[in-house]
């Protein structure tokens, strides 16, 4: 068959956006170990001793592999029908975002803090995780994340309400002992150091029922953390969604089913 601009372009649609095919899959694995070769280098490179001595290699290493994320960038605008869809989604902005740092220490030199811009590239293994064979696991998790979303936001106001109000009792109890309890925002955050089982330990009751209270209030801490994980828990178990991996040619939406033959968002034929 010959091969004409627009196989060409949706072969290496195919092969960058999809995971469905060897070369797709091979193309994941490269960009998973390139981006964890790059963090790796920020952590070292963060480290005075280790980048005095291997300083110019860690140069070396930021370049090579910011070129290659320039080319990938450069590939995924060419394969994709309407690249502004690309150019200015979530994904599209993390990857321009997480390739630029190297380009801009040439002007303004060695910033530092450049750095949190290369740390950027983590973000970028979602996208792999989301494509390849677990994307039925972690399209699960995020699916039951927002359906947990309503009764955990009425948890937490819950919770602060709770602090509050625990906070404001301590208060009336250990006001003029000299524990700290100086004031009610001050004991309000002694409340949610304690329900969280942080415990700095920087303030601390002195009287008896100031202890009682404590005692409760640590009690519950560990039944209120043990409340947003079971939620999530419960949608994560009933959630029976199936996987997805086609991605659209023309818009770049994802999570279509293998077998649609048209885009849900804009229509285009696949």
């Amino acid at each position: 068959m010959k091969i004409t601009k627009d196989n060409w372009k949706s072969r290496l649609h195919e092969i960058i956006y999809e995971a469905d095919t060897p070369a797709g899959k091979l193309f994941d694995v490269l960009l998973l170990i390139s981006i964890s070769t790059s963090i790796v280098l920020v952590m070292l490179e963060s480290v005075p001793s280790i980048n005095i001595k291997y300083g110019k290699f860690f140069d070396i290493s930021e370049w090579i592999i910011t070129l290659l994320f320039t080319i990938e960038y450069i590939l995924r605008i060419i394969s994709i029908k309407k690249p502004k869809h690309y150019i200015f989604s979530y994904y599209g902005i993390i990857d321009f975002l997480s390739t630029i740092p190297k380009y801009l220490s040439l002007i303004f030199g060695g910033a530092h803090a450049l750095i949190i811009l290369r740390s950027l590239r983590l973000l970028r293994i979602f996208r792999v995780l989301k494509i390849t064979r677990y994307i039925g696991e972690s399209n699960k998790l995020i699916n039951a994340l927002k359906a947990s979303r309503p009764k955990i936001t009425v948890f937490v106001f819950a919770v602060v309400v709770l602090c509050l109000i625990l906070g404001s009792v301590m208060y009336i109890v250990e006001a003029g002992q000299g524990s700290g309890f100086i004031s009610i925002p001050r004991s309000v955050y002694w409340t949610i150091v304690t329900l969280t089982t942080v415990g700095y330990g920087d303030i601390a009751p002195v009287t008896t029922l100031g202890q009682f209270i404590a005692s409760i209030i640590m009690i519950m801490g560990y039944g209120i953390i043990a409340v947003p994980t079971g939620i999530v828990s419960a949608e994560y178990t009933i959630s029976r969604k199936n996987t997805h991996t086609k991605t659209c040619e023309t818009c770049g939406t994802e999570k279509h089913n293998d077998n649609s033959n048209f885009c849900y968002k804009c229509g285009d034929k696949f």
